[in-house]
């Protein structure tokens, strides 16, 4: 209770309390988060559930208009399934693949931003031109690229089981960098104050210089930077799943969904990808909007 109450005092949450945007944000992320990782409970149906699915249910539109059946809020799918309940499951997809692709970019560039940056020399310059061969190309045909030779090496077969793995794994080695170059900028700064030069003469290690005294201290713009690259995490995986390359319509996401009904836009059927598209935008908005209030938060300029 005394951290939450110390937590509630500080600058930060005052900020927060002070930011309709921010609350408001917050709210919606939270309700979103919460149906989507509680969609077992929440979803009125189990879209995936053939044992309740009926076709004679496809296609049916959003409940308040002419045709609608009050138990498929947002309409049905050309096969049945009832498009609410799809939509908080895909969003649970999207959601793990955003934040563990986010969470494998964190290791890999802070790790690699820690060792550039103390190091330097010709390591820092080895992993520097790595980043610029990386940043010269955009992050979604560096995802595309990863996924296609993994598709490759691996048997068709075994595709739909580690589709989840072989997108987190895209979108982190795609997005890896902007944390290695925000901490290696960070590192070259704090590896000349005292406290980092107190510690070299007393014999600590570097790994243990690294790790235990300039991480710490270098966190806050990684911090920033993982709750927006949630969202572009996610947008990206949207993407490659509205193209084809994501996960299998047996555990749609997001972006498959959308592609899905994207098929049915023009004969009438709109809502089969307008309310999943109109979640995305739901989501991202509100995540990004968090990450904007925490950047300025976290700037004491702005204070």
């Amino acid at each position: 209770m005394q951290l939450i109450a110390r937590w509630w005092d500080s600058d930060i949450a005052y900020s927060f309390r002070k930011s309709p945007v921010a609350v408001g944000a917050a709210v919606v992320a939270v309700v979103l988060v919460f149906a989507a990782v509680f969609a077992q409970w929440v979803a009125p149906l189990n879209p995936f559930d053939l044992a309740t699915i009926n076709l004679l249910d496809a296609s049916k539109p959003p409940s308040w208009l002419a045709g609608g059946d009050p138990r498929f809020l947002f309409g049905t799918d050309d096969q049945g399934r009832d498009v609410f309940s799809a939509i908080l499951f895909g969003m649970r997809i999207s959601l793990a693949i955003g934040v563990a692709s986010v969470l494998l970019s964190i290791v890999l560039g802070v790790g690699l931003g820690l060792l550039s940056g103390y190091a330097g020399g010709r390591v820092d310059a080895f992993i520097m031109r790595i980043c610029d061969v990386m940043l010269s190309f955009p992050a979604i045909l560096v995802a595309l690229l990863i996924d296609g030779v993994f598709r490759a090496i691996l048997p068709r077969e075994s595709h739909s089981e580690v589709a989840f793995g072989v997108l987190v794994l895209a979108i982190a080695l795609s997005g890896w960098v902007q944390y290695a170059r925000t901490v290696r900028g960070s590192t070259m700064v704090e590896k000349n104050k005292e406290y980092v030069q107190a510690a070299r003469v007393i014999g600590v290690s570097p790994p243990a210089i690294m790790f235990r005294h300039v991480l710490p201290n270098v966190l806050g713009p990684v911090l920033v930077l993982a709750t927006v690259h949630i969202a572009t995490a996610i947008i990206t995986e949207a993407t490659l799943s509205f193209l084809g390359v994501g996960v299998p319509p047996t555990t749609p996401s997001l972006g498959t969904l959308i592609r899905i009904g994207n098929e049915f836009l023009f004969s009438g059927e709109w809502w089969i990808t307008i309310f999943p598209g109109a979640a995305l935008v739901l989501l991202v908005l509100s995540v990004n909007l968090l990450g904007d209030w925490l950047r300025d938060a976290l700037n004491p300029k702005l204070r």
